[in-house]
């Protein structure tokens, strides 16, 4: 098994000279896509990765460093001619309404979440695509599920739209593998913190907004009560992640829904407080709003073990390291 450190590949050029494919990113300019465009073309090669979204991204190393359309995924002969056009083998499908979005427009929630999932998967029934990338998330689980180490198999009854769908979304995933044999990898996604871009309204948003808020202001109100513990992520390891479980060996994977993986669980209060070890004066407040309920139903930490167990699965960054990468490059990127 070949393994990715970082932001950063060591290993760049060995996966350059043996990569044949041509990889389609949908959503590339959400949280997870502004970053992961970046890791795929430093480790395939600018050329060999098209970033897609519905508008033109923000991010002008996206933009300008390979391959760019514009690309409704809702639209399915749209997304057909784009992967003629190149002849892609791989499609990261990131495009999706996240949680607390999705809470305030349910029916474009349930859409777009299912259709461009369904338009993938019958692409590669076709036989037009050889391998998909799908994450799903913690929103999987519900008020009823066990919160602590919350299992890889376990009750699953989610309370948003968002939730559902990506339940969804993992027997559809799990349907057409065992159905048409159609490779599809996909991992359920914790809160992801990363400093590249903003969050794209998520209920763990707090945990990026309150590293801006703190450099900027010294201050911040937060949506969750203090003591809501999460399973959180590092976007470096959510990315490592992603390229790690599309390069494993296909017998290796047992899990046709989704993988869970776990980074780091702390709550608000706790960040702050890692916080102000660097910022002395920070203030946090809090004042819960309807997130708050989303966040009580789902669990505080994961047991990740099947996915170390089938590819080697295991997060890098703690709460420390994290918070400290993270005031560190948007004092350097993005605060002038």
């Amino acid at each position: 098994m070949i393994y990715l450190i970082g932001i950063k590949c060591y290993i760049c050029t060995i996966f350059k000279l043996h990569m044949k494919d041509t990889i389609l990113v949908i959503g590339a300019s959400g949280q997870i896509g502004t970053e992961l465009v970046s890791t795929l073309r430093c480790t395939y090669g600018n050329t060999n990765v098209v970033a897609s979204d519905i508008r033109p991204i923000k991010s002008y190393d996206n933009l300008q460093s390979g391959p760019f359309e514009v690309l409704d995924i809702m639209d399915k002969e749209l997304l057909f001619e784009v992967v003629k056009k190149y002849q892609v083998t791989q499609v990261y499908l990131l495009a999706a309404l996240l949680s607390a979005t999705a809470e305030q427009n349910i029916e474009l929630g349930w859409s777009l979440n299912m259709r461009s999932l369904s338009h993938v998967l019958d692409l590669a029934k076709e036989k037009h695509i050889k391998k998909i990338f799908w994450p799903s998330s913690i929103a999987v689980f519900g008020p009823t599920t066990p919160r602590i180490m919350t299992p890889q198999h376990t009750i699953m009854e989610p309370n948003t739209v968002y939730g559902i769908s990506k339940m969804a979304g993992e027997r559809w995933c799990e349907y057409y593998h065992k159905k048409f044999d159609i490779d599809v990898r996909s991992i359920r996604y914790p809160g992801l913190i990363g400093w590249k871009s903003q969050p794209g309204g998520g209920t763990t948003d707090y945990a990026v907004h309150i590293f801006h808020e703190a450099i900027k202001n010294k201050k911040y109100t937060c949506f969750l009560s203090e003591n809501t513990t999460l399973p959180m992520m590092y976007m470096s390891d959510a990315n490592r992640a992603a390229l790690e479980i599309m390069e494993a060996p296909t017998e290796h994977l047992k899990i046709r829904s989704s993988y869970n993986i776990s980074g780091t669980s702390f709550s608000p209060k706790e960040l702050a407080e890692e916080i102000k070890k660097y910022i002395p004066e920070f203030e946090m407040y809090y004042k819960s709003d309807y997130r708050q309920k989303i966040a009580d139903s789902w669990p505080q930490n994961i047991d990740d073990s099947i996915a170390f167990n089938d590819w080697n699965w295991k997060s890098s960054f703690n709460l420390q390291e994290m918070t400290s990468d993270m005031l560190n490059n948007i004092k350097t990127h993005i605060i002038e």
